[in-house]
Parts: structure tokens; sequence; C-alpha cells
């Protein structure tokens, strides 16, 4: 496995510059925003689809300083029932898709989008419970009209540019879960995998161990994004996990991201990184950074000297007494 970063945690620095400082690090991949809530800070595919000379230039800027690229990424709600929202989204993720191609980069990362409850909705709905049975309702109606038939069209269209869909597995959207993803992923194909991010396991009660067996067994993990959470023990109780106060309310909050070692230990992330080999995931440990209590450059910093300690960036071969 490599380690490579999400690149939009520098957003603020010129490609170069971002791309200089990652290599400095001695990362050897980057997962680069293309649109969506990520943003195009350091990649506008509307000019790089237009100009060969510039796609050139910029796959030569990646290129030069040792580093690949691991994944476009374009997190958004293509399924947002307001259409210009939809619309939106979309777009991103079709130029995303067809600029993955011409970068040859394997994976265009997204959410699975979610729905709202009836055609003429203006919100998405997102149900968390099988009672009262109207959730059961709308649940159905989403998967089996809008998931379901997306997916489907859409996932064609990445298969047949080579380029997998690593659907982010977070709360308030249709795919959330493992199961969820492998519901969508028997429907639409094999296209269709996780960019899994344990951080959004952990608030979920889900074990990230677990969900890397569950999903490799599949061969469906497509991306993989380090990131960790923390769970307060006295306002977990209070709130929920499904806590819905701001994100920079963290006194009170019942859980929040941090930078990776931050929330779990390294033995548990040795215990990931195990369970990803083991399945046989062999690609990009991606870094992302939300942690409130850290600036980037710190937490990017402390991530990766952790995930250091334990990636295990080569196959280790034949063992000696086989």
């Amino acid at each position: 496995m490599k380690l490579g970063v999400f690149l939009v945690l520098f957003g603020g620095r010129k490609l170069e510059d971002a791309l200089d400082y990652v290599a400095s690090k001695g990362l050897k991949a980057v997962e680069i925003g293309t649109g969506g809530h990520p943003g195009n800070a350091h990649c506008k595919p509307d000019e790089l689809l237009s100009n060969p000379t510039a796609l050139k230039n910029f796959k030569n800027a990646v290129e030069s300083r040792g580093l690949t690229i691991s994944a476009l990424s374009c997190h958004g709600n293509p399924l947002h029932p307001q259409k210009d929202i939809a619309k939106g989204f979309h777009d991103d993720f079709i130029k995303s898709v067809e600029l993955a191609e011409k970068l040859e980069v394997p994976v265009v990362n997204t959410f699975s989008g979610c729905p709202g409850d009836h055609e003429d909705a203006k919100y998405p709905n997102w149900p968390v419970a099988p009672w009262p049975n109207d959730f059961q309702e709308i649940l159905k109606w989403q998967w089996e009209n809008k998931v379901i038939p997306y997916w489907t069209e859409w996932g064609k269209f990445a298969a047949d540019r080579n380029v997998k869909v690593g659907l982010e597995l977070h709360g308030g959207f249709s795919v959330h879960t493992p199961a969820t993803l492998l519901r969508l992923r028997e429907a639409a194909g094999e296209v269709i995998g996780a960019n899994l991010d344990p951080s959004h396991m952990w608030w979920q009660g889900i074990d990230p161990v677990q969900a890397i067996h569950i999903l490799g067994r599949e061969n469906a993990i497509h991306h993989f994004h380090a990131k960790d959470t923390t769970i307060d023990p006295v306002n977990v109780n209070k709130h929920g996990v499904t806590d819905m106060q701001d994100y920079t309310n963290m006194l009170d909050r019942a859980w929040q991201f941090r930078s990776v070692g931050y929330g779990h230990d390294n033995k548990t992330w040795a215990d990931i990184m195990s369970a990803l080999r083991l399945v046989g995931y062999d690609y990009v440990v991606s870094i992302e950074h939300e942690d409130g209590l850290m600036s980037v450059e710190e937490g990017f910093s402390k991530a990766v000297q952790n995930l250091q300690q334990v990636l295990i960036e080569e196959p280790l071969g034949d063992m000696w007494w086989v």
C-alpha cells in the first residue's frame, strides 16, 4: 500500500507548492478534488478536458514529483430532489469520470446521493428507522426509483471508460454502511465500490476492521480514506450518535473527527492496515483532515507520522518457512 493525501487540505496553496509539500513528507499519491463539496482549487476539469497542453502539464506536475493520482473526488448529491442542484453535482461527476479516463486515474470518489421522499420534494430525506412504516415506504421508493436507476446508468458510463466509482459511506446519504454499498453494487455492478473511511464507521457503531472484511471479501474497496473519530462517553448519552449539532460545537458534541491516532491508538490503526492487506487491498491510504483541534499542517503531519509507523507499503513476499 502507498500513503497519500486528499490534496484539498492544501487548497489555499498553488498546485505546484502543494505537491512539493506532499512529496517532501515522503508521500507517494494525491487524491485531487474536481468539483462538488471538495471544490476544484487544484484541478479545473473544463480546462483540462478542452486543452491537451494543459492536461499534459497537469499530469507532468504530479508525476515529476514522484507522485501518482489515486483518485479524482467530486463528492456531492446527484440525487438531490431540486433538479438544478442535482445537475450541478451530476455534471461534476461526469466531467470527473471523463478526466479520470484521460489521466488514467482508476477511481472517481463521490457520495451515493440521497433523494427526497417523492417526486416533488424539495429536500433530501434520510430514513433511519424502520417504523413508523412511512419510513420503509420512503426507503423503498428512493432505492427503486432513484438510487438504483441512477447508478446503474452512470456506473456503466464510468465502467465503459475504465473508471471505478468509490462511494464514501457517509451518514445522510443512501449508501452509508457496508450493507447498503453491497446492495447497490449487486444492482448496479462491480464498478461500484467503497471509498472506505473509518471515521464514518466509528460514529455509526461499525467496527472498521469488520467493515473491511465484509467489503474486502467482495473486492468492493476501491479507495481508502484515513481519518479518525473520537466519541465522547458523556455527550453520546445525551445526544446519541445521530447528533445534529454543528461540528464546531466540539465541547458538547457526541463525537468529532480527529487526525489519525487522536481517536484510536496505533494498535487499532495497525489492525486496520492488516485487515486491508488480508483482503487484498494494495492501493492508496489517503489522509483526510477534518480535525477542529489541529491546524491542517499539524493534523496532516501527525497523521503521516502515525501511519508511517503502521503502514506496510510493499508486499512481503514468500514467508521464509514455506
